[in-house]
């Protein structure tokens, strides 16, 4: 037997909220760019194209993600979720690219900056822009699950962390006049992204590769049917895997022999409406077997020994 939590409201609006702070940021970093010349903020404008193109990636996966289940995808399609941050992760280590070209370029021909108190000023305005957009998705993230969201405010807090190396180091150009800051604070920003490009591309291959739930969460799962074996019964084949928002669990439940269908089918019924109340956005699939039957013993494995 099968149930299914409640779905998840539509998180498309934070998809538009993540756009719209995207378009934002790189017309104020681009204005923070042309006012200075400095390629610290020019590679800080181009990660906020890298923003823009992860949060458009966002809004078509989660729309995709949010389809019902259909004949050719019976168990939904949640995996989007995880091409939108394996794309992401892809531009991020694009952008480090990019701007570590540039820096490099600017190290060997160093040049002036200008107007440098208003572009930073710019360049802070874009910061709180990312800082309040970052938080306001990661926490909607968390809650409903979303790998989506949770790449987006990922990538937005470390383009907020980059911004404040930037201004930093274009600020320190400005007091000292050490113009090999500039290119070198640019270097160590497409370094520091490197990282957040590839921990979002490894978490979305494991995603794909139908990696089980997290440790707290099975212990969750262990802990309530502890209770149950308290009360007679016994489970195997316990088996889990996350597909964007939601978890899929299944197992075997063991009940006494000579119990009837009802009664078995009433226990499975408990036990899934509280791994369901214990794991929101989780589909449960039990399978009844009877206690004493050694057969019952043979199939804890993914593949069931040949007789």
């Amino acid at each position: 037997m099968t149930t299914t939590s409640l779905l998840r409201p539509s998180l498309k609006r934070y998809a538009w909220l993540s756009i719209a702070a995207a378009i934002a940021t790189i017309l104020l970093k681009g204005v923070a760019w042309k006012l200075t010349g400095s390629v610290g903020l020019l590679s800080d404008a181009i990660e906020s194209f890298v923003n823009l193109a992860g949060a458009l990636m966002a809004l078509w996966m989660l729309t995709l993600a949010e389809r019902p289940a259909d004949h050719d995808h019976a168990h939904g399609h949640g995996k989007a979720e995880y091409f939108s941050s394996a794309f992401e992760g892809f531009l991020i280590l694009l952008a480090a690219v990019s701007i570590g070209y540039a820096a490099i370029l600017r190290l060997m021909n160093p040049q002036p900056l200008e107007a440098i108190g208003v572009g930073l000023l710019v360049s802070v305005a874009a910061s709180v822009i990312n800082f309040a957009t970052s938080r306001i998705l990661m926490g909607v993230g968390r809650t409903h699950n979303s790998i989506t969201l949770e790449a987006d405010a990922h990538h937005l807090m470390t383009d907020v962390w980059t911004s404040a190396g930037v201004i930093g180091g274009v600020g320190l150009v400005w007091l000292s006049g050490w113009l090999w800051l500039d290119p070198v604070i640019a270097i160590l920003v497409a370094v520091n992204i490197v990282w957040t490009g590839w921990h979002l591309m490894r978490r979305s291959a494991a995603g794909l590769m139908d990696i089980s739930l997290p440790v707290e969460k099975l212990e969750k799962i262990e802990a309530l049917l502890a209770g149950y074996r308290k009360q007679g019964l016994d489970f195997h084949a316990l088996r889990t895997r996350q597909a964007g928002s939601r978890a899929f669990v299944t197992l075997h439940v063991l009940v006494p022999g000579d119990w009837t269908v009802q009664q078995g089918h009433d226990w499975s019924e408990r036990i899934e409406a509280d791994i369901r109340d214990a794991l929101p956005h989780t589909h449960v699939t039990t399978h009844l077997e009877p206690l004493e039957d050694p057969v019952s013993m043979v199939d804890q494995e993914l593949d069931r020994p040949l007789n």
